[in-house]
This record gives structure tokens, sequence and C-alpha cells, in this order.
């Protein structure tokens, strides 16, 4: 077995924290056996050295190693890509293909960002750990086959396991050896070592001076959190690399590469802090949303009442209440403001009558109690007129009513049972 120490040299990884240390120490252990392996972090932490490590320590080490990053492949493609399909099992599928699971037989699949696997790709992936066994898309025939599942994800797991987003069958299949990389603002003695050693390889790649820190920049850079981690900090070498003329560094020119929040402070709100005042905050907003509407009826109301008497000293002695509800106590200006804004509206006499124009409707008053009996009506019965109509349009046949409507067809039966249709 070997050391620990010949395993970063062989693989190139810079640092002496115990926890990585301690990472390390588990990879090597778990690489002879066929364990399935989760490895845990943040961005940008290395997360995907560790599944190197296995394959190249396994007697899986002359089989295939794939990468696969979950996060990047669209949903609609991800099955076909991880299990392959069969010519024609969907548009664009022209001749065989066979997935990464099959491609990989004998070897390793290194599974990133599993966290954002659908949870119709989970169900697969459950089957493969569980018997070795996957159906291509748009096939019957079950294949067998036999690689080591090594994942890795920045997510928290157990709380997408809380909201549904993950299986917690898979999470226990996946993470039988678990595996965490610390942060680096966790791993202090080795930033400013990474730092040197990618300012090292700049040097040799743009063919410069390396670039060195001042004592004061040296504090500066251990004080970042690095929310990006090494990939972060190897950025930052990078740009100060190209960009400096004066190859010793100071901590002001430091500053002007990092941003704002620079100091290595904990975070004082959590995710379910700030979940739970998003949630406060859209119940805020359905509460006004509703009184808008309530208020907007209340205001049709008054139009109508107008539209019919047509004096607006009438109106407001009947309608008060509605009045003081709309705009407020009737002590203020504006309620006093409000009844003028009534009388707009030409007060009419006993003799100057409304009348309708011809052949529109003999009830002088049916416009405004058309619009009452619309306003009336319930989303579920226009959905359940919008289906009747649509059903008696295409003689009962569910396939073309259902295109109309722009909805599935599995939809369409089930409103066709719930409205007993």
């Amino acid at each position: 077995m070997e050391s620990i120490q010949a395993i970063k040299q062989r693989f190139g990884i810079i640092g002496n924290d115990p926890k990585l240390n301690r990472a390390l120490e588990k990879a090597i252990q778990v690489a002879p056996t066929d364990i399935s392996v989760l490895v845990t972090g943040e961005s940008g932490v290395g997360k995907e050295s560790i599944p190197k490590i296995i394959h190249q320590l396994s007697h899986r080490k002359h089989g295939k190693y794939i990468a696969v990053n979950c996060g990047a492949i669209p949903e609609g493609t991800i099955d076909s890509e991880l299990f392959g399909h069969e010519k024609g099992a969907f548009t664009g599928a022209t001749q065989t293909r066979s997935g990464y699971f099959e491609v990989a037989d004998g070897g390793t699949i290194f599974l990133d960002e599993v966290g954002e696997l659908p949870l119709t790709t989970q169900v697969r992936l459950l089957r493969v750990l569980e018997n070795g066994e996957f159906i291509k898309v748009g096939s019957s025939k079950v294949q067998k086959t036999n690689v080591r599942i090594v994942a890795a994800t920045n997510v928290n797991m157990f709380e997408a396991i809380k909201k549904e987003k993950f299986r917690e069958d898979l999470y226990y299949r996946l993470s039988t050896i678990e595996i965490n990389l610390p942060p680096l603002r966790e791993r202090q003695e080795d930033i400013h070592l990474l730092f040197r050693k990618f300012a090292s390889d700049f040097a040799l790649k743009y063919k410069m001076p390396t670039i060195k820190l001042n004592e004061d920049a040296i504090q500066i850079l251990l004080k970042h959190r690095w929310n990006g981690n090494i990939r972060q900090l190897r950025n930052v070498a990078e740009q100060i690399s190209v960009l400096e003329q004066n190859r010793t560094i100071s901590a002001a020119t430091l500053r002007t590469y990092l941003p704002n929040s620079s100091t290595n402070l904990p975070a004082v709100v959590s995710s379910a802090k700030a979940e739970s005042d998003f949630s406060n905050e859209r119940e805020i907003l359905y509460k006004v949303l509703f009184d808008m509407k309530s208020d907007l009826n209340d205001l049709k109301k008054l139009t109508m009442e107008l539209m019919k008497n047509g004096n607006g000293n009438d109106v407001r002695k009947d309608n008060e209440h509605l009045i003081q509800k709309i705009y407020g106590n009737a002590e203020n200006d504006s309620y006093e403001d409000t009844y003028q804004n009534l009388e707009v509206l030409p007060a009419t006499s006993e003799e100057d009558t409304y009348e309708p124009v011809e052949d529109v409707s003999q009830d002088k008053y049916h416009f405004a109690e058309e619009i009452e009996e619309e306003e009336t009506l319930s989303l579920q019965d226009k959905e359940l007129e919008l289906i009747k109509k649509s059903l008696e349009r295409h003689n009962g046949k569910r396939k073309l009513a259902a295109a109309e409507l722009g909805i599935s067809e599995r939809t369409l039966y089930r409103k066709i049972k719930q409205y007993d249709l």
C-alpha cells in the first residue's frame, strides 16, 4: 500500500492538513475493494482527485475510467447518456448507442454532482447499485454491468432528502464510505503553500519571474474566506502572475484581486432562516394581492351602481361602507375628495333616463349584469366548460381534445374522472 506522501506526489496534491490526510488515507484503504464511495465537500476543493486515486489503486486500474458531470447533462438526455438507447427510442435516435455503464464495464465511473440527478434517473442508478442491472432507453432487455461507482456532490444531501430532491435509499447505497474534503479556509497552513505552487507553475507557463507575497499580503491571504476554495485561489494566482509588473505583491495589491467579503468569518444567516424569511414574504404578498382583488371587486360594484343610478349622492348614501373600505375613514381629506370624485358623473333627473342602444338588449342594464355574471364564474367552472366544449367538438376523442386544450391526455383523463363527465 502506497504512503500518503507518495500519493500526494503522484497525483499532485499539495497540503499537510490533518483532515486532508485523513481523506486520502480513507481513499487508499477503500481502493482495493468494490465498495461505493461518496465524496463530499464544497465546490472547488478538489473532489475529482479522490476517484482517480481510488481507480488507480484498485484492481480495475486497467479498465476504463469515465467521469460524468451529472449537472451538465440535460434532464431529457441523461438516461440515454448513462444507460444508452435503442434505435428509434426517441426523436433523433437514429442508431443504437451504448451508455457509460455499458462502456465502463469492468472499470470505474465517477458521477460528479450526483445530487443534480433527476429522480427518474436516481431509480435507474439504484438498480445498478443493487444488482448491476440496467435497461437501455427504448428497450425491454435487461443488461448486466460490473462497474465501481464513485460519486461526488457539494449539495447537503440530508437537506436534499428532506426536500424530496434525492432518494434516501440511493444516498445510503452511494455513501457506504463517505470521504469529506475540508474547505480551504479550514486548511490555514496549506493556503500559502498552494499559492506558492500555483505562482511557480504560472511563472513557467508564461515564462516570467515568480510572484512573491510580502508578510502583510500573506496575512490577507490567510484571512480571506475563499468561498471558491482551491479553484478561486488558483485563479487569483494566475491573474496576479499575468497582470502585475512588480513581482513582489503587497497587501494593497492583493486586496484588489479579492472580493469585498474577504474576511474569514462564519455566516450568521442560516439557509433555513433565509427560506423561512422568503416564505413569510410570500405569505404577505399573497395577502396584499387578495386585498387588492377584494378592493377591485368593491370598486366594480360602485361603478355598476353609478352606471345604473347615475347620481353620485345616492350612490354615496347607499354604499358608504364600501367607500370607507376602499378609500379609508370619512374624516380624512382623501375621503372627502372621494365624495367629490364620485360626482364627476352628471346627475340625471327623473325625466332624463338612460336609453339603451337599439338591438343590443331589451334590458338597459343587460351589459352590467353580464359583467357581474362573468365575475361570478370560478376557474373550476371555466375549466369544466372548456373541457366539455372541446370533447363535444372532437366527438369525445380525448387525444384531440387534450391537444387543443394544451394538456396531456393523461391529465385530461384525470379531469374527466374528477368532473364525472
